[in-house]
């Protein structure tokens, strides 16, 4: 079994889509870094870029062919300025040249160059193959697959082994949620003590308090982003942005100037069940509009899923508890992560393998323990909440209308939201000795739904909402 740390689960990239989006330009710049260690890169003249299954039939919506794009060019989803995305795109498509790892210029066609094949590679349905062209006459390639929250690998599997040498340092390897529950019993610790001491193993303390920081910032920089821009999503369907009006109605006549300040103002509002709810939604939509347009959020676990958990943090922060600081909120981090990877280890958190219930479910179901643990819950409490919100979600598919992360997709993180916050409540209400359903459980039958869900309810855009409903209709 493979470690799989909280920034695995909660990477800060750019959107719309963490499978369709940041794993493409992650591969992209894996490639490049193949290229250089195999002593090739000085001799590329041409890219070929194969998209294949779910990349090729919902990629132009997900930006895979512009993500692929910039990590050829040498770019970094966690620093590029995302300002600087369309000009470097019309740059490339205005002159037909691609300047490789920022070092070497060479041709490149964006209208031939890239190759949609729709049909699916059988390793995975997120494949993509680079093919180079050079400068002796022949060529080389590599085979990459996204499997959802930015992962990337090959069918190989290399980096595997590294991975599993991590797990075996972790001093409490959790392969289940039964593992973590015995190690809690055994330690007498909550989850995020356990979750804390396993990613002490990787890094020190003070880059797990920096790197959680981070995260927190690109989240709350998100929910103050989207609810602060208005205007039209990109993409065709003409989506106008809901969050901006919302937290208008919501904010009134309050003055702030930074995201900090944005918080102490939140909490003086007014707090009734309807300006509750509203303001959940607020904070997802918001989120998610910004991922729609581009714009840098944090996958959680994806990047469709990414306003689940900003959202349900929020809430606990303005409404719940208003002296929570960092310490909960890196508390609140970790229980989210630990979940997550439950879900990676023993389903999939990619929706082209399990539909919505992969990304918006499991986001709920990291939101919904991590909210129970910060309110006081035990590890029971907190598994029983993670339970809960999976449980009502399983079967939800994956079918965005023209292949754009818009709809129904930033409506579902609010009600993902929404669901996570009731479950924790349920599940901190509950006497957990009488829980009928392991969390280990729920995951197994996830991963049995996903299975046996009909491939085009699996973000490939040919069911459901995506064929019933037309850009006429929009």
């Amino acid at each position: 079994m493979e470690s799989i740390s909280v920034f695995d689960m909660l990477k800060i990239g750019v959107g719309p889509s963490s499978s369709h989006t940041l794993g493409p330009w992650r591969a992209g710049e894996r490639w490049i870094k193949e290229l250089k260690e195999s002593g090739k890169f000085d001799m590329v003249e041409g890219i070929t870029i194969h998209l294949y299954g779910s990349l090729s039939l919902t990629g132009i919506g997900h930006a895979t062919d512009l993500a692929t794009i910039l990590g050829l060019l040498g770019y970094d989803p966690v620093t590029i300025p995302v300002e600087n995305i369309d000009p470097e795109i019309n740059n490339l498509k205005t002159f037909k040249r691609l300047n490789l790892n920022n070092e070497r210029s060479i041709d490149f066609d964006f209208e031939n160059d890239i190759v949609f094949n729709k049909n699916f590679l059988p390793f995975h349905p997120n494949g993509m193959k680079f093919v180079g062209r050079l400068s002796n006459g022949k060529t080389t390639s590599s085979t990459f697959y996204s499997i959802g929250g930015g992962f990337v690998v090959k069918e190989e599997r290399k980096n595997a082994k590294k991975k599993l040498a991590k797990f075996k340092e972790f001093p409490f390897p959790i392969i289940k949620a039964t593992d973590l529950s015995a190690y809690c019993k055994q330690e007498n610790k909550k989850i995020s003590e356990i979750v804390y001491e396993n990613e002490k193993s990787l890094r020190t303390e003070a880059e797990i308090d920096a790197g959680l920081k981070a995260v927190w910032d690109v989240m709350l920089e998100s929910m103050y982003l989207g609810c602060h821009t208005e205007g039209t999503l990109p993409g065709g369907l003409n989506v106008r942005r809901r969050a901006p009006d919302s937290h208008k109605k919501l904010i009134g006549d309050f003055k702030y100037e930074t995201p900090e300040e944005w918080i102490e103002v939140i909490r003086k509002t007014e707090v009734k069940f309807r300006s509750i709810l509203k303001w959940v939604s607020c904070f997802a939509l918001g989120v998610n509009e910004v991922n729609a347009s581009l714009g840098r959020v944090v996958t959680a676990p994806t990047n469709g899923s990414a306003g689940v958990i900003p959202a349900v943090l929020m809430y606990y922060l303005t409404i719940e508890n208003h002296d929570a600081g960092f310490e909960k909120i890196k508390q609140f981090l970790l229980v989210a992560g630990e979940i997550g990877s439950l879900f990676k280890k023993g389903a999939t958190i990619s929706a082209a393998m399990g539909g919505c219930q992969a990304e918006i479910g499991v986001s709920s179901s990291m939101a919904a323990g991590a909210l129970a643990e910060v309110m006081g819950g035990t590890p029971e409490q907190v598994m029983m909440a993670a339970e809960i919100a999976m449980e009502h979600h399983l079967g939800l598919t994956c079918d965005p209308i023209a292949g754009l992360v818009q709809i129904p997709c930033i409506e579902r993180n609010s009600m993902g939201a929404i669901k996570a916050i009731n479950a924790a409540e349920m599940a901190m209400d509950a006497d957990s000795i009488h829980a009928k359903v392991p969390l280990d459980k729920v995951i197994e039958t996830m991963w049995e739904t996903a299975k046996d869900m009909n491939s085009k309810y699996k973000e490939t855009s040919e069911g459901g909402l995506a064929v019933r409903v037309s850009l006429s209709d929009c």
